[in-house]
């Protein structure tokens, strides 16, 4: 039995007219004649009337409006289809969200929108810096090296796209990946050296590990980003044991000047023993040479006088004679004994020798006498 039904006086199921629901009174009948349900039509026609009474100049102006809105409409549309693409930019026409083979280069272009959709990467080469410290709570600069000291390591990547379809559609988030591969590469890198390595020795090798491994690592994730070059820009120790690791560099390197100062003392000493045994060994070749010498100058000499002996042997012998009584009896004293004198002895005075030592007259004093 309908709700609305006025015969009988049941006025639904709460009761009509009379009889008031649960609440004190009957549910309310949708506006209308005799409660009947509104008209569609009547609605529609209602809210035109209200839209051209809205609308400026009433219901004339509205094919004009129209109009306006249409142009509106185009307008927004050619915005959407032009794009521009900035010197330092590519761009990747997406149709449907396929991304197309071609590139935009720098420039205006008309694209379908919205069936096709446009995405940009910048290819200039851009610079990302890593590490610095705990200063700001970012403790990505702290890495434990070989010999177990904890240094903290700022660095920068310098790099660009190369492939700007791989590195806009095959990666979410290529630059924030890059920099979680290049943390962990300069992590892999410390912790394979010493801290003397990261601190001033063989920062060079370190920076070109660091890029080896974070290009080897893009490639195969095809992020399409190659890295132009590592820096080092500062590698210490934490600030809380700083002082001691002060301490630590001053103890070393009073053991490199010690070291350094042994090396110099050695050196001078080995210097010093090599120069005397230098001049020893010339000392010792040289009286060889001149024994030598000596010694074939005497071998010749001989043999010189042999061959003249074996020339003339009476005279060579009583030249020998001669020459060996002149230098026995050179410095002698002589007594000179005539053949056939007798017996007696005639000294020899030696004159001239006298004459060196008579005394000198004496000077006269006074005047003439």
């Amino acid at each position: 039995m309908p709700w609305n039904d006025k015969s009988g006086g049941g006025g639904g199921p709460w009761g009509g007219g009379n009889n008031p629901g649960p609440w004190g009174q009957g549910p309310k009948g949708p506006s209308g004649p005799q409660g009947s349900p509104p008209d569609l039509e009547d609605i529609i026609r209602r809210g035109q009337d209200r839209l051209r009474r809205a609308l400026p100049g009433g219901a004339g102006a509205s094919p004009a409006v129209f109009g306006l809105i249409a142009a509106a409409l185009i307008a927004l549309w050619a915005f959407k289809a032009v794009y521009t693409v900035q010197p330092d930019e590519v761009a990747v026409e997406l149709r449907f969200g396929v991304p197309k083979a071609e590139f935009s280069q720098p420039g205006l272009h008309f694209h379908w929108w919205p069936i096709e959709t446009v995405e940009t990467a910048n290819i200039a080469e851009q610079l990302v810096n890593i590490g610095g410290g705990t200063a700001s709570g970012n403790g990505s600069g702290l890495m434990l090296s070989g010999d177990q000291n904890i240094v903290n390591v700022q660095f920068s990547v310098a790099y660009q796209v190369s492939d700007p379809r791989a590195y806009l559609f095959d990666v979410s988030d290529p630059d924030g990946m890059l920099r979680q591969v290049a943390e962990s590469a300069m992590r892999e890198a410390v912790g394979r050296r010493p801290a003397q390595d990261i601190f001033r020795d063989d920062r060079e090798g370190i920076a070109a590990s660091v890029r080896e491994i974070i290009q080897t690592t893009l490639d195969g994730y095809k992020a399409g980003l190659n890295v132009n070059a590592i820096s080092i820009e500062d590698a210490a120790p934490p600030r809380e044991v700083a002082d001691a690791f002060d301490e630590v560099q001053r103890a070393e390197q009073d053991e490199d000047k010690f070291v350094e100062q042994a090396n110099q003392y050695s050196n001078q000493k080995l210097g010093q023993a090599r120069g005397e045994a230098a001049q020893i060994r010339e000392e010792a070749a040289g009286y060889k040479n001149r024994v030598v010498q000596e010694a074939e100058g005497e071998a010749q000499r001989f043999i010189s006088v042999y061959d003249e002996y074996a020339k003339a042997p009476d005279v060579t012998r009583q030249r020998l004679y001669l020459e060996t009584m002149e230098r026995v009896l050179r410095d002698s004293s002589k007594v000179i004994i005539e053949q056939g004198s007798g017996p007696g002895v005639v000294p020899y005075l030696p004159l001239p020798a006298l004459q060196q030592k008579a005394p000198a007259p004496a000077p006269v004093l006074g005047g003439n006498q």
